[in-house]
């Protein structure tokens, strides 16, 4: 039997963060049996750091709650091995302000970034409506799974 998913966490701002055993439940559940002998980098950074890599891979000038690196670019951010599902770069201010602006725990909204950016790297992705849709999907009844509210229940739609 191949080990769980492995995560391998890296703190880099203060502030509540989940263990990396949660981290793993929740990006495990996300993946399903893809999770089996696999490795996720989960570094939490301050809002400087996270503005930075948003500008830098995504032309966006400004700190946001996840970012998710594919083996390649996890190699480029220093964080690529065998085995390695990628890197999920989380800013733990950007995610306790959405918490508490969209009425939710912080446990709950952790969740649901890290089975987001875990999706993200599993393949799936939110660039036209039919991908939105598969993916968020997904993500409802992972989160349902686990004991979470559907996070976009509520949510105003484009």
């Amino acid at each position: 039997m191949r080990a769980p998913l492995r995560v391998e966490l890296n703190r880099r701002a203060r502030g509540w963060s989940p263990s990396a055993n949660q981290l793993a439940r929740w990006a495990g559940a996300a993946l399903g049996r893809r999770a089996a002998g696999r490795e996720l980098g989960v570094c939490v950074v301050g809002a400087a750091q996270s503005r930075r890599l948003n500008a830098q891979f995504r032309g966006r000038d400004r700190a946001t709650n996840v970012l998710s690196f594919s083996p390649a670019g996890a190699a480029e951010h220093g964080a690529a091995a065998a085995g390695t599902l990628g890197e999920l770069v989380l800013c733990a201010g950007v995610l306790r302000a959405e918490a508490r602006a969209q009425g939710k725990t912080l446990r709950a909204h952790w969740a649901h970034l890290i089975v987001h950016g875990t999706l993200h790297l599993a393949g799936y992705d939110h660039q036209d409506a039919a991908q939105a849709l598969r993916m968020e999907r997904r993500e409802v009844a992972v989160l349902r799974r686990l004991g979470f509210a559907n996070p976009y229940r509520g949510e105003r739609r484009a």
